[in-house]
């Protein structure tokens, strides 16, 4: 038999799950945007715009465009 607790644990699970994929999403598009836009910019801007970043991220990033766009920055 299903309970009123169960319901509510089970929605309550749903929306955390359902908050954390757009998260995620919401990440992975924000990042994808920002290597398509240091893809189009010349090196010398780009490798500054890079030196700013966090050093985890900056590497992700390198390695973003050395896969999609065979840029060696």
């Amino acid at each position: 038999m299903i309970t009123g607790r169960d319901i509510t644990v089970w929605t309550i699970s749903y929306l955390l799950a359902v908050g954390i994929g757009l998260s995620s999403y919401a990440k992975r598009k924000t990042r994808d945007k920002l290597v398509r836009e240091l893809a189009a910019m010349d090196p010398e801007r780009r490798q500054k715009v890079l030196q700013r970043l966090n050093p985890k991220l900056a590497m992700e990033i390198r390695e973003q465009l050395m896969e999609r766009f065979q840029i060696m920055s």
